[in-house]
């Protein structure tokens, strides 16, 4: 809580858009802390990335770093979402991991591909791009309910049953695609599995590690 407030506090002195000159013991009027814990706050901030600061006599040059944004721009999105309900965009931040391979033998399958494309309206390329949330994107996810979940059902082709699974509509850095989800409870619920018309990995020069903005659509409200 004390760094989403204390990069808040810092925005609204202008930190986003250039360094701004403040001592710790300044800072304390805005996180309500004695001016060793306002530090200590300051310190993670720079530890984690979220502010760049340079010490100076006077105290301390402080900026706010593009993954700072990035914490101050998902923090308002979720409170867009709290005061306005009919808000179709939720935005989430992750990074490119190799999955298991399994993608490309799944989506191939007639039971799932005729769904995707009846129900999604989406004919898929053979395989996923895989997604892991950043901490902070994947808390977010896991308190939405999501408006426009579509059921994709299971069912068997003669020699061995598939599962169900869930399906709900994204954008991958404005690239169209869904996030597919096994009906299975231990899921890590921080990892997204997306397929697209499109080899997105090949279309957006992706590459393991790689950060992506991975944006939500309720599709009923969007067409």
């Amino acid at each position: 809580m004390h760094r989403i407030n204390s990069l808040k506090h810092l925005a609204l002195l202008g930190a986003l858009k250039k360094p701004v000159k403040i001592s710790s013991s300044e800072f304390t009027r805005y996180t309500s802390t004695g001016s060793k814990t306002a530090a200590r706050i300051l310190k993670q901030l720079e530890e984690e990335g979220l502010i760049d600061r340079l010490i100076i006599p006077e105290g301390q040059m402080i900026s706010i770093t593009e993954k700072g944004r990035k914490w101050l721009e998902t923090e308002f999105s979720d409170y867009k979402h709290i005061f306005c309900g009919d808000e179709d965009k939720i935005e989430l931040y992750g990074h490119v991991i190799t999955g298991l391979g399994e993608g490309q033998y799944y989506i191939a399958q007639d039971g799932y591909r005729s769904q995707f494309e009846e129900k999604l309206d989406l004919k898929p390329y053979p395989g996923t791009l895989n997604i892991r949330l950043t901490s902070h994107s994947a808390d977010i996810l896991k308190r939405k309910s999501l408006k426009n979940i579509i059921s994709i059902s299971g069912f068997t082709d003669g020699q061995r049953t598939f599962g169900g699974c869930n399906c709900y509509f994204v954008e991958v850095e404005g690239v169209r695609g869904a996030v597919v989800t096994p009906e299975r409870s231990h899921y890590p619920h921080d990892l997204l599995e997306i397929i697209s018309p499109v080899h997105l990995r090949k279309t957006l020069e992706l590459s393991d590690g790689d950060e992506v903005k991975i944006t939500i659509e309720d599709r009923s409200a969007c067409e």
